[in-house]
């Protein structure tokens, strides 16, 4: 077992998520240029439902192993452990039996009448095959995350990618003659496969943990489990209950959108392809920090609660400090690029800047997305699970309603969904900051908030200035890579000029603390 300090695991998981998400861009170009904005509507149209199953599978298992483990872990009980993994690995086991088997007989159903296109099926079956493969990596996700080794959840995420983007454009181009509909499928059969080669290398590495003798005495595990499902459930199922509320309101929204905007007297296709633009082309632009902030929430949560089973409160609200600090530099950064280079990056992408107005709208509001995840994290760590999962659905109650209320309205139509998620993700965001705030007793450095705030109109008004009179290519792709490097420079010196990142910090990087002391 090889552990790693808080800021040296998610230094890992950073690594590994900024290659995955690279990887992940390429291959949406490639999945956007071959199936068109059709195709890709229909691909996001099937998306929600992955990930309502995938919560339903995973029933919020992942982050209670980690925290209970971490736990353990801190008391040396390997016992403990080996119960944990026992019930675990049971009780997804059954889950991915039952959902399985949901998915391929509801499919029509959902793509018939919730989703008003028929062509939705064929995706909704391609998912079934993944539900088994995420509920068995989800344990071993777990596991590994809470005994503080974030080497092989990070390498994994890398693996899956690597093989998706590998067989994407060969399976998509299988099916497209056969119709945008079966293309889409084989975009998620990459996936399928993709999670596939991922839990092969987890399962390899964990064959050399000692705890992998755990299958040994799995009957006497289950059988005195009882008081250790209590435990997982107590933190699984409200952790549940927020994915599970996310999931849902995801696996509504397109549903609640299509029917807003016929209500609007927007046509299918059309609403098909406008919810392909938002969702496929502008909200993966604007997710692109989710890995810092994955990172740090994942690393957080075992970090927490080991400090918490010592009694180590100094150290809860350092680590709480740190992720929030680097949640806004991340968040501010990509809120300065694509508020400036949104219409030259998706160009660049996907040959289309349809999308430039949705990240217009959506982006001064999503910097308060970037704390949502280690905000929820701590709350999972200091056992308010519970009240994470309220605050989710309240924002999700809000942002259905605001669709309901915004896109019928012809004067907003798909512009109305835009400025629902806003007014969702603040809310969930503010929501979890006041829950945290009044379990713990910690500083707010006001300061380094209103330094971040001067650094992002500083940098929006010299990118605007670099955008329009600097020229520095005749080409766009260099033009725009030129100017996004100018813009992240400056960002990077004033972070650092204004001391929003510490130097002891820097210094514990593994890539830093070698350079040092060569």
């Amino acid at each position: 077992m090889t552990k790693q300090t808080f800021l040296r695991g998610t230094f890992f998981l950073l690594i590994a998520g900024l290659i995955t998400r690279i990887l992940g861009f390429f291959n949406r170009i490639v999945v956007a240029r071959i199936m068109g904005e059709e195709g890709v509507g229909l691909f996001m149209m099937a998306v929600p439902t992955l990930f309502l199953v995938m919560t339903l599978t995973q029933l919020g298992l992942p982050i209670a192993i980690s925290k209970l483990i971490a736990e353990a872990v801190a008391q040396n009980r390997q016992d403990r452990i080996k119960k944990i993994l026992a019930v675990s690995m049971s009780i997804t086991g059954i889950l991915s039996i039952i959902f399985t088997t949901a998915m391929i007989f509801l499919s029509p159903f959902i793509a018939k009448n919730l989703l008003t296109d028929e062509r939705t099926m064929y995706p909704l079956i391609a998912i079934a095959p993944v539900v088994p493969i995420i509920a068995i990596s989800s344990v071993l996700r777990g596991y590994f995350q809470g005994v503080q080794n974030m080497r092989p959840s990070s390498f994994s995420q890398v693996i899956e990618q690597v093989v998706r983007i590998v067989l994407v454009a060969v399976c998509t181009k299988t099916f497209l003659p056969y119709g945008v509909e079966f293309a889409a499928s084989g975009a998620i059969i990459s996936s399928v496969l993709g999670e596939l080669a991922s839990l092969i290398y987890m399962l390899y590495v964990f064959k050399k943990e000692k705890n992998a003798k755990f299958i040994s005495g799995f009957k006497n595990n289950i059988k005195d489990g009882r008081k250790t499902l209590s435990d997982l459930l107590s933190i699984a199922l409200p952790t549940t209950g927020s994915r599970l509320i996310g999931s849902i309101s995801m696996f509504l929204e397109p549903i609640v959108v299509s029917q807003s905007l016929a209500i609007a007297g927007v046509t299918a296709a059309v609403a098909t392809k406008q919810y392909g633009l938002l969702a496929g082309y502008a909200l993966p632009l604007l997710l692109l920090p989710a890995f810092i902030t994955y990172a740090l929430s994942t690393a957080l949560v075992p970090a927490i609660s080991e400090a918490m089973a010592k009694k180590d409160r100094v150290t809860v609200e350092r680590r709480l400090q740190q992720a929030l600090r680097y949640s806004m530099i991340a968040g501010g950064w990509s809120v300065v690029v694509l508020y400036v280079f949104a219409s030259p990056i998706l160009t660049l992408m996907y040959k289309s800047d349809q999308a430039t107005n949705f990240i217009l709208l959506l982006a001064p509001c999503f910097i308060f997305y970037y704390f949502q995840g280690p905000l929820q994290a701590v709350l999972q760590a200091l056992n308010l699970a519970n009240s994470a999962m309220i605050n989710s659905f309240v924002g999700s109650v809000v942002k259905i309603a605001s669709i309901l209320l915004l896109a019928t309205n012809p004067k907003f139509g798909i512009n109305g969904v835009a400025l629902a998620m806003n007014i969702s993700i603040v809310t969930i965001t503010v929501l979890h900051y006041f829950t945290v705030l009044k379990a713990i007793n910690f500083s707010i450095f006001v300061k380094d908030y209103v330094y971040c705030l001067i650094i992002l109109g500083i940098c929006i008004y010299v990118g605007k200035f670099i955008k329009e009179y600097v020229v520095f290519s005749s080409s766009l792709l260099v033009q725009t890579l030129a100017s996004i490097s100018v813009v992240t420079l400056m960002y990077i010196l004033l972070i650092l000029l204004f001391n929003l990142v510490k130097k002891d910090e820097i210094i514990r990087i593994p890539f830093f603390k070698k350079l040092i002391t060569r």
